[in-house]
């Protein structure tokens, strides 16, 4: 349990954030409410997915997110 990364709720309408993959190359979080989410970080490789993770867990945390709107 140590390599857990703790996520605040959404900022926006405070629901809950999933970090989320896709491709297997790239990682964000979005809100499960809404749809807000953080830039997309890019990886190649193991170590660099769990910096990754740590990076867009930061900028949830620290509200820096892109608020999805209807028709988006």
């Amino acid at each position: 349990m140590e390599n857990m990364i703790e996520l605040e709720d959404c900022p926006v309408c405070r629901g809950n954030g999933i970090i989320s993959h896709e491709g297997g190359w790239n990682v964000q979080v979005e809100c499960a409410m809404c749809g807000s989410h953080t830039v997309y970080v890019e990886y190649e490789n193991e170590e660099e997915k769990k910096t990754a993770e740590q990076k867009v867990a930061r900028l949830w945390n620290l509200g820096k997110v892109i608020k999805a709107s209807a028709g988006e």
